[in-house]
């Protein structure tokens, strides 16, 4: 498992990554980081909705409710204009990391 400490750090781009492929709600986007990462990350829903709350209040995301076939409610998140633009930095943030890793590791 990926420690604690990356997840962390990890957390908001990811969000803001998956979110740019089109809306989604939360229980959603913890399985696709699951799926993605071949179950190395697993988020509980105590770890990410503050993160979708956070995003939220910080502009980088809206939320809308939704009532689909008849079940419970969802919320469902999506990417502001402003959550667009901190992705593409946090991008740029993250390929220098691995960049800087992959030559320190001397890949």
């Amino acid at each position: 498992m990926i420690s604690r400490e990356l997840i962390a750090a990890s957390t908001e781009p990811l969000v803001l990554s998956l979110l740019q492929r089109g809306e989604n709600y939360g229980y959603a986007i913890a399985e696709k980081i699951r799926v993605f990462s071949k179950g190395e990350i697993e988020w509980t829903e105590g770890m990410l909705y503050p993160v979708l709350h956070r995003l939220e209040r910080r502009g980088l995301l809206k939320s809308r409710w939704e009532a689909v076939n008849g079940e419970r409610k969802r919320r469902y998140y999506s990417l502001t204009a402003k959550g667009r633009e901190s992705l593409g930095k946090r991008r740029q943030e993250w390929l220098a990391v691995h960049e800087t890793l992959t030559e320190a590791w001397g890949a």
